[in-house]
């Protein structure tokens, strides 16, 4: 009994020894291009999915109106398209991301497209806090809660007809590149900083008691 109880104090003191080990030979899988630990993404799921069912809002405070879906449209441009790309233009990085961030305009399993069959609370709730690990960042201070609810209604309809004007918005490509100014394009008016631009408008917040 005391080699069984010697033997299995032994063990427990070598096994996070040997972990620590393991950690600074450099062998954990740190790279996009590593193979993920066996049962990786369902030890990360399960917790994850299990916060969001208890905290996600249970219905939207505003409603999926051709204005409000367009507002998203615009902020999804701006915010989100780089990652999750536009309407038949797939992101260019997203497959080398670990894991990698899903095209949110492609159909997937039984016609699914992007996160259309997840609540608009699940996804609102995905854009305010982010998901650790996952290169997807918390928007609650970059965005207010009218403008995340406004992309997480969007979302929530991209496996439906939507208004012209937002798919118009959805299909066109990111320009990301400066516009070279050439003898036939001279600059007109006068010169203007940043600080002159208006770069913080945004729509009124939602109040508390309907968030």
């Amino acid at each position: 009994m005391r080699a069984f109880l010697l033997g299995l104090v032994l063990g427990l003191c070598i096994l996070p020894v040997a972990v620590l080990v393991y950690f600074h030979l450099g062998h954990l899988p740190v790279a996009v291009a590593d193979q993920p630990f066996p049962l990786e993404r369902e030890i990360v799921h399960a917790p994850l999915h299990a916060r969001i069912d208890k905290e996600m809002p249970k219905s939207a405070p505003i409603e999926a109106s051709a204005t409000n879906l367009e507002a998203g449209a615009h902020i999804y441009r701006q915010q989100c398209a780089a990652c999750h790309g536009l309407y038949g233009r797939p992101s260019t990085f997203a497959p080398h991301m670990y894991p990698d961030a899903p095209q949110l305009w492609a159909p997937h399993s039984d016609g699914v497209v992007g996160v259309s069959d997840d609540p608009p609370g699940e996804t609102y709730w995905k854009v305010a806090n982010g998901i650790r690990l996952t290169g997807m960042p918390s928007y609650n201070k970059v965005l207010n809660p009218t403008q995340m609810w406004q992309v997480s209604l969007l979302l929530s309809k991209a496996d439906q007809p939507l208004p012209p004007g937002v798919l118009d918005l959805l299909k066109q490509p990111l320009d990301l590149d400066p516009v070279t100014l050439t003898p036939s394009q001279p600059i007109v008016g006068p010169a203007q900083k940043i600080t002159d631009l208006k770069l913080d408008s945004m729509p009124p917040a939602i109040p508390p008691d309907q968030q």
